[in-house]
């Protein structure tokens, strides 16, 4: 086992920090502060080919490999989390899916507008009744001669205020609990598609969260994915994928808090001394690394498991579980190290800090995280 990272994985961090830092950071406080999608930086993205992370070559995307795609999420997260949300989403359970259970005419189709970031992608599951109950989706999508007419409400949709193609979760079959619901492509033109108001969020708040609403929105045959039924399983194993996005993300915001903390501890005096040369901090910083670097590995793991093809479910959940509760207390850490200035919006870590929380929410929550372990824990007993 070689835990030094190899110069194509060195190089995409050199180059994914280097963009963050000179094109998300100076705008990192003011998107988060006015709640605004920066388009101008999200054009740039997409000439880099961010929106194309997981997409094939053929349809024009990067076709990387999921180190390499934490890296990048980590990376744009460590400066704004809102648009490393953004990123990870629309590859991980808005392109992906596609690329996994999409025919060809559908691949062909859809994924070249959403490689290129035409097209950004959302993941249309969570509703008022149905959230960690991937099964309990309430919006139906009734068979017509040539296609489906969905009716429903979405809510919580991250990306859903600038999302071009989503990717929707619907009944198709109300008397077979296990093959009740089924996902449906459908595009911000469709007749029917709506947006309601953007959401305004503790954290995350470059990000245009909404919810979609559904009023006889047609769809044709084509645009239903894999098989009818086959809901659940796409939707746990878009999760599974998600997850590993997730973790990345909430990695990131704790690196940052972290990087913060180090560089504010060198500088701040106390008691004619920078505060780092006290115990304490040190302790703090010493346990913040090394939480950080044991969570990189429990992704990297993930990582690794899903590229060689073997089930990474649990290892997923393991990974998102740790960085995301790592990523509260981190951040926590950081404003008690920074005192009175980290509860200040002047200091990026009061934003890290409101950033951290949903990470242990969304792509199911630390309780959703712990089921999906003890199950691979027993089944492994049994």
């Amino acid at each position: 086992m070689d835990f030094n990272p190899c110069m194509k994985h060195k190089l995409v961090r050199k180059s994914a920090r280097e963009f963050a830092e000179t094109e998300l950071g100076p705008v990192a406080g003011e998107i988060d502060q006015n709640a605004r999608f920066p388009e101008e930086v999200i054009e740039k993205m997409r000439s880099l080919n961010y929106f194309g992370l997981q997409i094939p070559k053929k349809y024009g995307g990067a076709e990387i490999d999921s180190i390499s795609y934490a890296t990048v999420i980590e990376e744009l997260s460590r400066v704004c989390a809102g648009i490393g949300l953004c990123v990870t989403v629309h590859n991980s359970v808005g392109a992906y899916p596609i690329v996994r259970f999409g025919t060809s005419e559908q691949k062909k189709r859809f994924l070249p507008a959403l490689a290129s970031g035409e097209r950004i992608g959302a993941f249309c599951l969570t509703e008022a009744n149905a959230g960690s109950d991937a099964g309990g989706v309430e919006t139906n999508a009734v068979a017509e001669k040539d296609g489906f007419v969905i009716n429903g409400t979405k809510i919580f949709v991250t990306n859903g205020g600038v999302c071009g193609t989503a990717l929707v979760f619907a009944i198709t079959d109300h008397e077979n609990p296990r093959k009740r619901a089924s996902v449906f492509v459908v595009e911000n033109d469709t007749p029917g598609f709506s947006v309601g108001e953007i959401e305004d969020l503790c954290g995350m708040r470059a990000n245009q969260v909404s919810s979609l609403f559904f009023e006889d929105c047609r769809v044709s045959r084509q645009n239903l994915i894999g098989r009818l039924g086959d809901g659940l399983k796409i939707g746990l194993m878009a999760l599974d994928t998600g997850r590993i996005g997730i973790a990345a993300q909430a990695l990131g915001i704790a690196q940052g808090a972290f990087d913060a903390s180090v560089k504010y501890s060198k500088e701040r005096q106390q008691f004619n001394k920078p505060i780092s040369s006290f115990q304490t901090i040190q302790n703090y910083l010493a346990d913040m690394a090394t939480e950080i670097d044991a969570g990189r590995l429990l992704l990297y793991r993930a990582c690794s498991f899903k590229d060689a093809g073997r089930p990474f479910g649990a290892e997923a959940a393991k990974a998102k579980l740790y960085c995301s509760e790592l990523a509260s207390r981190i951040t926590s850490r950081a404003v008690q190290i920074h005192g009175g200035y980290g509860y200040s919006k002047e200091y990026d870590v009061e934003r890290y800090f409101r950033d951290a929380k949903v990470t242990e929410i969304y792509e199911g929550s630390s309780e959703v995280q712990r089921m999906v372990i003890s199950r691979a824990v027993l089944s492994q007993l049994s």
